[in-house]
Formats: structure tokens, C-alpha cells, sequence
């Protein structure tokens, strides 16, 4: 089994995260982590890298380098906002593939396949902790796993199992 924790970085001013997503990548920190982890993987966004050096430090693995894959970030950023605005607020990938279905395939497979590559670099029973944004991290899930995954807020995220060759899927964070 391989496990891959996939977070969305917590509030942002641009590329970096906010004084409020800060506290909140600590307080994930603090009380929902899983360590040991195998691997840190961000996207290469300023805002996932420092959402990760907080959760590292605080899974006590400031050793263990961050890895950026920047094939979990989508090229078409703009296309997946115009398809997200056109599918109304809260859509989930399902609804924006009604929209824009090439770009939901498109990039749910390329997306996967970067996700796919993570999990691959695990060791039996390993661990990885990945920040990324919305709805690219839910079209990675949908993409890898064949499962649609409902809309991550800021700090959210999924738990994805692999177990030869089976995936599940579940929230990291109890509902609130």
C-alpha cells in the first residue's frame, strides 16, 4: 500500500500565503498530519512550497527536501477559472467537464499521470504529502483514480490509497 495526502495550500495574497493561511498551515500542522512522510511534493507555487516547509517542520522532517513537480500545475490556469465560472460557484470537476469537456479530460489525464509518478517514486507503504490548488488537485484524483472528488476549500484535502493497483479515496479532514 501507498499513501498520498493531497492538500490545497490554505489562503494566499498571490503567491504567497497569507498571515491567516499560515496560522492555518500550522494548526494542520499541529493536529493533521500523518508522519513519517516519504516524500514533500508541491506544485512550484510559492504558496505550496510554504504551506509545505510549515507542515514539514511541523512532522518534525525539516531533513526531508521538498520536491517540486511542477506537472501537477496546469499550463491553462485561465481556461480551468473561465470553466469553474461558467459551471457556478461550488462547481465540482464533473460540472466543469460539462462545460469545457476537452480541458477536463485533457488535463485530468496529464494531471493524473504527474500524480500517478508520485505515488510510482513510494516505497511499499510510503507516504506523501502534496500541496497543490483547486481544481487542478481534484482533477489529478479524478485523473489517477477514476474518482470525482468534491470542490477542496483552502487547507483541504483528500486521502488517496493504493493497494495493488486499487485505489481509494477518502477527506483527510473530518466535515465541519
Amino acid at each position: 500500500m501507498r499513501y498520498i495526502e493531497l492538500r490545497r495550500h490554505t489562503d494566499n495574497d498571490g503567491d504567497a500565503l497569507t498571515a491567516d493561511g499560515a496560522a492555518d498551515a500550522r494548526a494542520i500542522g499541529r493536529d493533521r498530519l500523518s508522519p513519517p512522510y516519504a516524500a514533500f511534493v508541491s506544485t512550484g507555487a510559492g504558496r505550496a512550497t510554504q504551506m509545505l516547509e510549515i507542515l514539514r517542520h511541523a512532522a518534525g522532517q525539516d531533513e526531508v527536501s521538498i520536491t517540486d513537480v511542477i506537472a501537477l500545475r496546469s499550463s491553462v490556469e485561465d481556461r480551468w477559472r473561465a470553466a469553474a465560472q461558467a459551471a457556478g460557484e461550488g462547481a465540482d470537476v464533473e460540472a466543469m467537464r460539462t462545460v469545457d469537456p476537452v480541458l477536463v479530460e485533457h488535463e485530468s489525464r496529464l494531471l493524473g499521470s504527474a500524480l500517478r509518478r508520485v505515488l510510482e517514486a513510494l516505497p511499499d507503504g510510503g507516504r506523501a504529502l502534496v500541496v497543490g490548488h483547486s481544481p487542478t488537485n481534484e482533477a489529478a484524483v479524478l485523473g489517477l483514480t477514476g474518482h470525482p472528488v468534491p470542490p477542496l476549500a483552502k487547507g483541504e484535502g483528500v486521502l488517496v490509497v493504493e493497494d495493488g493497483g486499487r485505489f481509494e479515496v477518502e477527506p483527510l479532514d473530518p466535515p465541519r
